[in-house]
């Protein structure tokens, strides 16, 4: 049984998301349930505290003395594990809500399809997906996708930087690009990232850091896009 957890500061909001993820749940064969709703930030913090939560859908604008990002940071602390998915009518606090590691990023007012589609990435994440291959030359040299931290031109070379090895290839975003999975966004003329493995973003230099430390700048025109695949698919 996955537990889900709401926190909002709006009692007419809670009521509707809890109905709306018990539907999704149902109609989709999902086992899970809403444990708790509340627009109480202690008695939320206490309870993640002492009992199992899996699943923290959390308002970012809380009438609160402590902001959804504040609890977010909290809760990361405790729990490594939890996935985290805010809500919010701010689409500005987009890029700063990725530091605590958030699986998704929903603007208000919350659409049926919106949040299912979010609920039906999460539970395919939980369960895990099979591994999906790329083939990066004409040798057949297949790299799983998983691996990929991000892919860099360099020259008249592409580089598939995984955090064991690079590979190495002459081709072509334009070429490859077909070929990648949806969270594989352009985020700068030079980079295409692998949105699961980006650990920050940081909106005032514009810099994407990936899991093995390295960075790129966020180029202007990949910017827009680069933030709507990071609103579908999150940061693991």
């Amino acid at each position: 049984m996955i537990n889900f957890v709401i926190c909002d500061d709006n009692v007419n909001i809670l009521d509707k998301l809890s109905k709306t993820l018990e539907n999704i749940f149902a109609i989709n064969g999902f086992d899970a349930e809403v444990a708790l709703t509340t627009n109480n930030t202690d008695k939320l913090l206490n309870f993640v505290e002492s009992t199992k939560t899996d699943v923290l859908i959390l308002d970012i604008n809380l009438k609160s003395n402590k902001s959804g990002l504040e609890i977010a940071q909290i809760v990361r602390e405790k729990n490594k594990d939890i996935y985290i998915i805010f809500t919010t009518a701010h689409l500005e606090y987009a890029m700063v809500a990725y530091k605590v590691k958030t699986f998704d990023y929903i603007a208000k007012p919350i659409t049926y399809d919106r949040l299912e589609d979010t609920i039906k990435r999460l539970f395919d994440d939980i369960n895990g997906l099979p591994k999906k291959y790329i083939k990066i030359d004409s040798k057949n040299t297949l790299v799983d996708a998983s691996e990929i931290l991000y892919i860099k031109r360099d020259g008249m070379k592409i580089v598939f930087k995984t955090e064991t090895q690079d590979y190495y290839t002459y081709s072509s975003f334009n070429k490859i690009q077909f070929n990648l999975p949806n969270n594989f966004v352009r985020c700068h003329k030079s980079y295409i990232a692998n949105i699961n493995k980006i650990k920050d973003v940081e909106p005032v230099t514009n810099t994407v850091t990936f899991n093995d430390g390295n960075y790129c700048e966020i180029g202007p025109k990949y910017k827009k896009s680069l933030m709507e695949v990071l609103n579908v698919y999150g940061i693991s």
